[in-house]
């Protein structure tokens, strides 16, 4: 222990473990007595104990034991509104900025008196405030606040609602530079993914194509980020493509091929899901479909993900097999999909223990290039035979 306080229970806990059980954990129940203790219970130092164990240190600092230092006493809520409220005059600006940082980087109690006090409206108000004098001097320090006090839901879609530069702020930020560019660029991407996940259709169906080319730009440049940062990228366009509109500027700015290539560095099973999900709302327009099957690896690296990766992913490849066999099933195409494997993929997957719906897909896509198929030497025959009788 390194600062002991006593909870209402009269169990004594070390003040960082008991406050990350209480602001974290599901369960708000004492761990010893398993009696209630309430998120905002009085926590009270134990100064005996404390002494107790820096005596100890002292005594057998001839082994190596260093003394806890005393600690200092614990910030509130009113101390972080008065750090806000510095952030208003530019001499004392970016003290504030970098005690914010410090502060919130150091412990669960600190952020949760942030989020309290409003820190996560007033970064994300310092971040348009940038982007509209076009300065990044505090940015860095902004962004990995937010990191660390992850912004709530209800809040992020209000700021969104009364505030629609935070998206272009956030894009621009994408296209700055920094000293610290992989965490600063990182923390931009997790902020916008949060604003996204909440914000308004009318927010969504307005996007521009520079949003689209920043974020297509994160996927090409992998190093510049993150791989937390890349999945939150790859959430970002998952969430804004149920627009037609929005699918068209994705793959007018190259998202196709970079989805394609990002895969075939075999990524982990989520970011593949990921991949997966964005492709097939793609793969539903005409050009996307283009593109995809204009990239030499599109359908032999779909394929060769069924049945390696998870469910969710044989559900996403089958159904991007499914829209280029209905709609864009060339002579050149079917036949690639023979080379690659596909069709003996789809006959493997009808004998194995998947979804009905799979296995209907993969029957209609197997009866729907039958004859065709059929004509070259090296297709098992019987084997496509017992499928579409």
């Amino acid at each position: 222990m390194k600062d002991p306080v006593t909870t209402i229970t009269g169990i004594t806990y070390d003040r960082e473990s008991i406050e990350q059980w209480l602001i974290t954990g599901r369960n708000t129940s004492c761990p010893v007595t398993q009696q209630p203790l309430p998120r905002d219970s009085d926590l009270t130092p134990n100064h005996t104990l404390r002494r107790l164990i820096q005596a100890w240190c002292t005594e057998n600092a001839s082994l190596g034991v260093d003394r806890i230092p005393t600690p200092k006493p614990s910030l509130d809520r009113l101390h972080f509104l008065k750090l806000i409220k510095e952030l208003q005059h530019p001499d004392s600006k970016m003290k504030a900025l970098r005690e914010l940082d410090l502060l919130a980087a150091n412990n669960e109690r600190n952020r949760k008196y942030m989020a309290e006090a409003g820190v996560s409206k007033a970064m994300l108000l310092f971040i348009v405030n940038c982007f509209e004098e076009d300065s990044v001097n505090g940015l860095e320090e902004a962004l990995s606040v937010l990191f660390f006090i992850r912004i709530p839901s209800a809040e992020a879609k209000l700021f969104s609602k009364e505030n629609h530069q935070i998206v272009k702020s956030l894009i621009w930020v994408l296209g700055c530079e920094f000293k610290t560019q992989l965490m600063a660029k990182s923390h931009a991407v997790l902020t916008l993914k949060t604003i996204i996940e909440t914000a308004s259709s009318i927010l969504l169906e307005r996007l521009e194509p520079q949003f689209f080319e920043m974020i297509v730009g994160v996927l090409k440049q992998g190093n510049r980020v993150t791989q937390q940062g890349m999945n939150a990228a790859l959430h970002v366009l998952l969430d804004v493509c149920p627009w037609g509109r929005n699918r068209l500027m994705m793959v007018e700015s190259g998202a196709v091929s970079a989805l394609i290539e990002l895969e075939l560095g075999s990524p982990e099973k989520r970011v593949t899901e990921l991949i997966l999900g964005v492709l097939f709302h793609l793969c539903s327009c005409a050009d996307g479909r283009a593109e995809f099957l204009s990239h030499k690896g599109g359908l032999a690296v779909v394929t060769k993900r069924i049945m390696r990766v998870s469910p969710t992913a044989d559900d996403r490849a089958v159904l991007i097999l499914s829209l280029i066999s209905k709609f864009s099933a060339t002579n050149s195409v079917v036949h690639e999909m023979l080379d690659v494997g596909t069709v003996t993929k789809l006959c493997m997957l009808l004998q194995v223990d998947c979804a009905t719906y799979l296995k209907e897909k993969a029957m209609e896509i197997v009866r729907s290039h039958f004859n065709e198929w059929q004509k070259f030497p090296c297709t098992d025959k019987t084997l496509l035979t017992r499928y579409i009788q």
